[in-house]
C-alpha cells in the first residue's frame, strides 16, 4: 500500500501512546479531558493549529472587534461539560448570563421566535393563510399511518402549508443551502417547535405572543475573547506534554492498519486507539482508503461565511438587547444575524479607541478619515453556500452591509470602521436523506480499525453538534476506549437531549459508566442489525493499566 511505503520512509522520531486524539477543538479536548481524569492510558491530543478550539474559535479584527466562527452560546445537557468549563474559567466575572431573545424578520416586523408560534403578529391575510395549514395538518396527522419521509413533508404535518411557505422553507433553504425534500427529519428532535393550534388560535384572536421556547431560552457567554477563550483556558487544565499543537501536530497520512500517523514534521505516532476529531472525509482521505473515501462522497455539508459589520455610535433602541435574529426573506443573503456586541462589552473595541470610518453604510465615503472616538457595537452575519445555492463571494461583504439597510438593522448613514469576512468550508453536516445509511457504514468500518470518529464533522450528526454535545461525543468516546462504555450522545441523540445527564462528574475520578457491564458499544453502535447478530465482537477497550 502506497502510503503505508511513505510512512516507513518517514525520517523523524517515533512516538507512542495507546490513545491518540487528533484535533483540539471541544471533541478532541473532551476525550483528552477524561482520559486525563481516568489516568490510565498513556494519551496525547494533536492539532495543526496553534491555538485549541476548532470550529468554536474566536477571530479578532485589527480593530479589535472579536467574532466567533459562527454564533455560538453556552448552554448544557451535561454536568460534566459545567464541569470542565466551570473549571477553565471559574468566577462569576468571566461570564456574562444572559436571556434570549430572538425574532424573524418578515414584512419589516420582528415576529417573536419562535415564528409558528406567534403568527398573531403577521398581516391578517397571512394569519389566515398559516392558520388554514395549521388546520389541515392537524387534520391530516389524525389520520397518518406513515412517518413523513423527509424534513418537508415533516413541516407540512407539523405546520401546514402557509407557514412552510412563508417561513420554514424559504429559512431552511438560506440556513442549509438544499431544498428541505433533501433533508431528513430525525435530526430535528427539540430544535423545532411544534405549534399549539388552540394555543396559536388564541393568542391570534387575543393578539398576543407566545415566550420563550427552546434549550437555549437562557445562555451564557464569556465575558473575554469570545467563544474561543473557552477552549483556550480547557486546554490550559491539560498536561502540556500531552499535546502538540502547531504545524508538528499537522496530519499528513495515517495507516490505519499499522496503527500509524504520520506528521507533517515527519513524526511518527504509533498507536493502540485513535479518537479522531478530524471531518469523516477528510480523516478518510488522510486514510487513502478508496472504499471509505467513495463513501464519504454520500455525504453533504454545506459552507459558512461569517461576517462582521463594527459600527460607530450608541446601539439603536430599535435594536436594543437583541441576541439573535432570523431572516427567512430574498432581501439579503445572510440567513442569521447575532448582535454580537449584546454578548460582552469586551466583544468590542472600548469606546475611548479612536478609530477612522472605512465607509459608510450605503457604501459612500465618508466626509472624514480621521480617527475618532467610539462607542461601538457590532453585528455578526451567516450566510450558507453549496453547490445547489452558489454565493457571490467577490461581493459578500457589500451585499450582507446592503441586506442590513433592507432590513433596518442598520442606516444608510451609518459608520463602518471594521468589517470582516472568513469562509468556513464545513459549516453545517447536511442530515441528508443519505446520511444514516453512510455512517451505518463508515463508522462501524473505522471502529474495527480501532479509530473512533467524532466530533460536529467526525461523527456527521447535526443533532449533537453543539458544544456540549461536541465535548461529551470525545469524553464517551475516551470511556468507550477505556472501559467499553455506551455511546449514548453518538447513539441516542434524543435521550441525552431529553434528560439532565449527570452520571459523569469530573470531581468523581472512578467512570459511572463500568458498572454498566450489560451494555457494550456495539450492542448501541450504528451497526446493521444482521451484523450486530453475527457472533461476538471483539472487545475494543485499552486496558486502564497500559502505558
Amino acid at each position: 500500500m502506497a502510503h503505508r511505503r511513505q510512512l516507513s520512509k518517514a525520517t523523524g522520531k517515533e512516538i507512542n501512546v495507546d490513545v491518540l486524539v487528533i484535533g483540539a477543538g471541544p471533541t478532541g479536548q473532551g476525550a483528552a479531558k477524561r482520559l486525563n481524569q481516568i489516568d490510565g492510558p498513556s494519551w496525547m491530543i494533536i492539532d495543526s493549529n496553534e491555538v485549541p478550539g476548532g470550529l468554536a474559535s474566536t477571530d479578532v479584527t485589527p480593530e479589535g472587534f472579536l467574532y466567533d466562527v459562527g454564533g455560538h452560546v453556552i448552554f448544557s445537557h451535561y454536568k460534566y461539560f459545567d464541569d470542565c468549563i466551570n473549571e477553565a474559567l471559574p468566577n462569576e466575572t468571566d461570564w456574562y448570563q444572559h436571556q434570549r431573545i430572538s425574532y424573524v424578520r418578515y414584512k419589516d416586523v420582528w415576529v417573536p421566535y419562535p415564528f409558528q408560534n406567534n403568527i398573531s403578529m403577521l398581516p391578517k391575510e397571512d394569519q389566515v393563510t398559516c392558520l388554514e395549514g395549521m388546520i389541515d395538518a392537524t387534520v391530516e396527522a389524525r389520520v397518518a399511518t406513515s412517518k413523513p419521509k423527509d424534513f418537508d413533508e415533516w413541516i407540512l404535518r407539523n405546520v401546514g402549508e402557509g407557514i412552510a411557505d412563508i417561513f420554514m422553507r424559504p429559512y431552511n433553504f438560506k440556513v442549509w443551502a438544499v431544498p428541505t425534500t433533501k433533508m431528513q427529519c430525525q435530526w430535528l428532535g427539540e430544535r423545532v417547535a411544534a405549534p399549539n393550534l388552540k394555543l396559536v388560535t388564541k393568542n391570534v384572536v387575543l393578539n398576543k405572543t407566545a415566550g420563550n421556547w427552546g434549550p437555549n431560552a437562557t445562555f451564557r457567554f464569556p465575558a473575554h475573547g469570545g467563544t474561543g477563550n473557552i477552549w483556550i483556558k480547557v486546554a490550559e487544565t491539560l498536561p502540556k506534554e500531552n499535546t502538540r499543537f502547531g504545524d508538528h501536530g499537522r496530519v499528513q497520512l495515517i495507516d490505519g492498519e499499522g496503527k500509524r500517523v504520520l506528521l507533517g514534521d515527519g513524526t511518527t505516532i504509533n498507536y493502540q486507539k485513535l479518537i479522531s476529531t478530524m471531518s469523516l472525509d477528510y480523516l478518510c482521505e488522510a486514510m487513502r482508503d478508496e472504499e471509505l473515501v467513495k463513501l464519504t462522497k454520500e455525504l453533504y455539508y454545506s459552507t459558512t461565511h461569517v461576517i462582521g459589520v463594527g459600527l460607530r455610535g450608541e446601539r439603536p433602541e430599535r435594536i436594543g438587547d437583541k441576541c439573535w435574529l432570523y431572516f427567512p426573506e430574498d432581501n439579503c443573503p445572510f440567513y442569521r444575524a447575532t448582535i454580537f456586541s449584546n454578548y460582552s462589552p469586551n466583544n468590542q473595541p472600548a469606546a475611548d479607541k479612536k478609530l477612522p470610518t472605512q465607509q459608510l453604510a450605503d457604501g459612500s465615503k465618508p466626509e472624514s478619515t480621521e480617527p475618532k472616538e467610539g462607542p461601538y457595537w457590532s453585528i455578526m452575519l451567516e450566510v450558507s453556500e453549496s453547490s445547489m445555492k452558489p454565493v457571490d463571494q467577490e461581493n459578500m461583504l457589500r451585499d450582507c452591509i446592503q441586506g442590513l439597510i433592507n432590513t433596518d438593522m442598520i442606516k444608510p448613514e451609518d459608520e463602518v470602521v471594521s468589517t470582516y469576512h472568513r469562509r468556513f468550508d464545513h459549516g453545517y453536516p447536511t442530515p441528508s436523506l443519505e446520511r444514516d445509511g453512510v455512517l451505518k457504514q463508515i463508522l462501524p468500518k473505522l471502529y474495527d480499525m480501532d479509530i473512533l470518529s467524532r466530533g460536529r464533522f467526525g461523527s456527521w450528526k447535526y443533532e449533537v453538534g453543539n458544544q456540549d454535545h461536541s465535548f461529551m461525543l470525545g469524553v464517551e468516546a475516551a470511556d468507550n476506549v477505556v472501559n467499553g462504555a455506551a455511546e449514548l450522545t453518538l447513539n441516542y441523540p434524543d435521550f441525552v437531549n431529553t434528560r439532565l445527564n449527570n452520571e459523569r462528574r469530573l470531581v468523581d475520578g472512578a467512570q459511572f459508566f463500568k458498572s454498566m457491564k450489560g451494555i457494550r458499544n456495539e450492542e448501541v453502535s450504528l451497526r446493521p442489525k444482521e451484523d450486530a447478530s453475527a457472533g461476538a465482537p471483539k472487545s475494543h477497550a485499552v486496558s486502564s493499566s497500559a502505558k
